[in-house]
């Protein structure tokens, strides 16, 4: 199913340049000349309270039916989405020494409040850098996930630190290696291979037709720490796949591997920049989850949460549309008996 519509074409005139969403912090340059005696066109920048305000309060709860039809309101979606702030960090909210050439998009940065620091080996109290955050789950539980960029050649070995000081049971990659640009380094072993300090080698590989998972074991000085990875690669960047099923199956093998793992630390998910197709698949099994226990979904809320975590995840409107329009397929999958406890008990007495 193809469930989203080519965007409009639009027609650049000669003094007017686009530049790249990522990597800038600017997204429209118009050549002032042309605008005569018109009042200069100003910077709007919203107050940091009034956006967690409306982060933390806005709410859109829908049952399994009412979400089969909001996830057809095309241009409702798109309107609410526009209204939730992106939240992205500015670069002077960082004062890291070295920061910057660590970050894969200049203005894609983690907030401070829940990023990833990295303790230097031997050397305690110190700080390493990585563009990465902890992510809150379903009912709000602490560090359920690690979003993060796709590893640049400098960041492999912070990386793998990362899985290490985590305890990370299960990494999910997004995206592929190159998409037109390199999106992703080629992080981990064919086999056999040493990352700074770590030793990563390849136990065993199982091909699952959207995705391949990969049975990894990491080494250092005598000790082991075993680690799922999965890369599902068919998702364009920017884009959203033509069918909701591959990723409802990816989330129910996520489940079935946490279940069987014998870490708790929180999942590692990312994709180029760690906030579109990553916010995507958290803010699925996040609504997965919903939808099983409640019967019901507030994906406004979900996004909301993730947005205060790690700025701007889930990119898109039609990232938001795709979300709903997947939520709305696990939805109809659920047995209809499905209600919680009170509601069935209640439903007992009134028949009596």
């Amino acid at each position: 199913m193809d469930n989203t519509s080519p965007p409009s074409k639009v027609v650049a005139k000669k003094h007017v340049h686009l530049q790249e969403r990522r990597g800038s912090s600017v997204s429209l340059v118009l050549d002032m000349s042309l605008l005569g005696n018109v009042e200069p066109i100003l910077p709007v920048s919203t107050p940091r309270y009034v956006t967690l305000r409306f982060l933390n309060t806005a709410s859109h709860v829908l049952t399994c039916e009412t979400l089969q039809q909001q996830s057809q309101r095309l241009e409702e979606l798109q309107g609410e989405f526009a209204k939730i702030p992106m939240n992205f960090v500015i670069p002077e909210e960082l004062d890291i020494p070295g920061r910057a050439a660590k970050d894969r998009y200049k203005s894609i940065l983690p907030n401070p409040q829940s990023r990833v620091c990295l303790k230097r080996a031997g050397s305690q109290g110190e700080e390493s850098y990585i563009n990465a955050n902890y992510i809150r789950g379903y009912g709000g539980c602490e560090k359920a996930y690690i979003a993060t960029q796709g590893p640049m050649l400098n960041t492999v070995t912070d990386f793998w630190t990362m899985v290490w000081q985590e305890g990370a049971p299960l990494i999910v990659m997004l995206t592929k290696l190159k998409e037109g640009q390199e999106k992703c380094v080629h992080y981990w072993p064919e086999m056999e291979k040493s990352y700074g300090p770590f030793t990563i080698c390849v136990q065993g590989v199982q091909e699952c037709g959207e995705y391949v998972v990969r049975d990894l074991t990491l080494q250092l000085e005598g000790k082991c720490h075993s680690v799922k990875h999965i890369v599902f690669s068919s998702w364009p960047d920017h884009q959203t796949p033509e069918s909701a099923k591959p990723l409802l199956h990816l989330v129910s093998e996520v489940e079935e591997i946490l279940q069987a793992a014998a870490s708790t630390g929180p999942i590692i998910v990312h994709c180029s920049a760690g906030i579109g197709r990553t916010g995507c698949f958290i803010a699925t099994q996040i609504g997965c989850q919903q939808l099983k226990d409640t019967g019901e979904v507030d994906i406004l809320r979900i996004v909301c949460q993730l947005r205060i975590d790690r700025g701007g995840m889930i990119e898109t409107s039609e990232q938001y549309h795709f979300l709903h329009h997947t939520l709305s397929v696990f939805a109809s999958q659920l047995p209809k008996s499905r209600f919680p406890v009170e509601l069935l008990l209640l439903k007992a007495l009134w028949t009596v």
